[in-house]
């Protein structure tokens, strides 16, 4: 993970701030990431994309789908962000790129433009909503919700994963660095373990 000169260290495993552990906060590994386009209720479309990717995309908005080795996250009515963080299904990008085509649909590699960070723990939903507008309490982001939002003055995509809350953050890889910094100057107050990066999920 990348530091930046106003970020002391930051970036390295260990306790920040607080004497307490509110937030536990991992970069999250992506191995591979692809964007899939297309219109769900046509049925080659639909059917095509379990049989190729291994997993059914979620139909209802800022929800996600998972199998074994897959997160697929809503993005909108005909786009959605399959992510994987370790044994990556994704290969064969061009053959796959052409099936989608064949089939109405489309897709793009974009493995290389987010970073992401996984933070769990009692303060968690402090932690993001010090920077976020979302309301991140269970009653409305429940698990399985996705949204994309703002990290401070950050585009950000937001996913929760379970109830302990365990939530994913991915940020365009040119802004990581003020989304860390955002992530950090909030997690401090409430004490902040930083680990070494896992897979996605």
């Amino acid at each position: 993970m990348a530091e930046r000169d106003d970020m002391p260290g930051w970036t390295r495993p260990g306790h920040y701030g607080a004497t307490e552990s509110g937030v536990i906060l991992t970069e999250a590994t992506i191995v591979a990431a692809w964007n899939v386009q297309g219109l769900p209720t046509h049925a080659s479309f639909a059917d095509a994309v379990p049989r190729l990717f291994g997993v059914a995309l979620p139909l209802a908005p800022n929800t996600i789908a998972t199998s074994d080795a897959l997160s697929a996250v809503w993005l909108g009515p005909r786009s959605w962000l399959l992510v994987a963080g370790s044994d990556s299904p994704l290969v064969d990008y061009a053959g796959k790129r052409d099936a989608m085509n064949e089939v109405g649909g489309a897709l793009f590699d974009v493995s290389a433009s987010r970073l992401a960070w996984k933070l769990s723990g009692p303060r968690a939903v402090n932690v993001l909503a010090n920077g976020c507008p979302l309301d991140f309490h269970p009653s409305a982001f429940a698990t399985g919700s996705c949204a994309q939002s703002l990290l401070g003055h950050v585009g950000a995509l937001f996913v929760r994963h379970d109830d302990t809350p365990t939530f994913t953050v991915l940020v365009a890889r040119s802004f990581a660095g003020d989304a860390w910094h955002a992530l950090l100057t909030s997690a401090a107050q409430h004490g902040a373990e930083i680990r070494s990066p896992s897979p996605y999920r």
